[in-house]
């Protein structure tokens, strides 16, 4: 793929989704009905297929701008949206590719995580609508935090009744040992050069000054955050909405965190109707030692060991009291 060095080499996958859908549905029948009933069936689509074909080129010498093509792709977010790696390749190949007024929907999946992850990733989706495409996000469980971040960016939100979405919020945390090393009489030390190059740290004491100043940078990120939300999305009410809370797609509807109620699925069907729809899904290539089925028998054994881990410990720990006792 294009951004990938040589030695992680990516390969995209496109299939074709009506044709999937087609023989899946001509399997069922097949299986249920017969194949007197199959052949039926084939001649009677044949001819509607025909009519449609001929009615879709007389709307299109109307409207040139009509979308005659669909491509859907996939983002599952983890923590640090390392799925962005990929999105950006399936992006970049669309943009080079599609035409304009062609339309992109994104099934996105993300209780969000680190904002420059994120941040880079709703990045992505606005080359999308720069490039003139019309872009669609379909959220089945869950879009909150970075995950909406995403999300808002789209022309228009799908997601399902029961679906988590918002939660306009900043949050970090971390603990702190200093009392602990203290009391076993552990020194630590940090060396710095600017007056906030650290504030609050994970080893050493932090006082009202280190808390305030991280407290102030926690609140910028969040006016980063609502800005752009407004930014995308202006008949949002920002102020009510970007209070770290979360809604279930209905009551996110009514407050316009989304544009309608639907699943994804519901929403690719009905557009397979009037349009020719492409999911688009990239991977890096696997190597000899996967393909061979090496790498998989290594995890295998290496999760066998960590299973077994506690055990040996505790073993351990009971020989090394023996030790003692003796």
């Amino acid at each position: 793929m294009l951004f990938h060095p040589p030695k992680n080499p990516v390969e995209l996958k496109v299939r074709h989704l009506n044709k999937a859908q087609k023989q899946r549905r001509e399997d069922l029948m097949e299986a249920t009905q017969g194949k007197a009933a199959l052949k039926a069936f084939k001649k009677t689509m044949a001819k509607k297929a025909k009519q449609a074909l001929k009615a879709k080129s007389k709307q299109q010498k109307k409207n040139t701008d009509n979308a005659s093509q669909v491509f859907v792709l996939d983002f599952e977010g983890d923590i640090k949206a390392t799925a962005v790696k990929h999105l950006r390749e399936e992006i970049s190949t669309l943009i080079s590719t599609a035409n304009k007024g062609d339309e992109v929907i994104v099934r996105l999946e993300s209780g969000g995580g680190l904002v420059h992850g994120y941040g880079l990733a709703a990045a992505q989706l606005v080359r999308l609508k720069d490039a003139g495409l019309k872009l669609t996000v379909c959220v089945d469980k869950v879009a909150a935090s970075g995950g909406y971040m995403m999300a808002c960016v789209a022309d228009n939100v799908v997601a399902a009744p029961f679906a988590i979405i918002g939660s306009i919020g900043v949050v970090s945390q971390l603990p702190n040992f200093h009392k602990w090393l203290k009391n076993h009489d552990v020194d630590y030390e940090i060396f710095t050069a600017g007056d906030y190059k650290r504030t609050v740290t994970v080893f050493g004491e932090n006082d009202a000054e280190d808390r305030a100043k991280y407290q102030e940078e926690l609140e910028q990120t969040h006016e980063l955050f609502k800005h752009f939300v407004n930014t995308y999305r202006p008949e949002l009410d920002v102020a009510k909405v970007a209070t770290g809370e979360h809604w279930y797609g209905e009551d996110a509807l009514k407050l316009n965190l989304i544009d309608s109620l639907q699943t994804s699925d519901s929403y690719i069907l009905e557009r397979m109707e009037d349009n020719e729809v492409y999911a688009l899904h990239s991977r890096q290539k696997p190597t000899l030692a996967e393909k061979l089925g090496l790498a998989q028998a290594a995890e295998a054994t290496l999760s066998m060991a960590v299973d077994k881990l506690p055990d040996a410990l505790a073993r351990f720990e009971s020989n090394s009291r023996l030790n003692i006792l003796k």
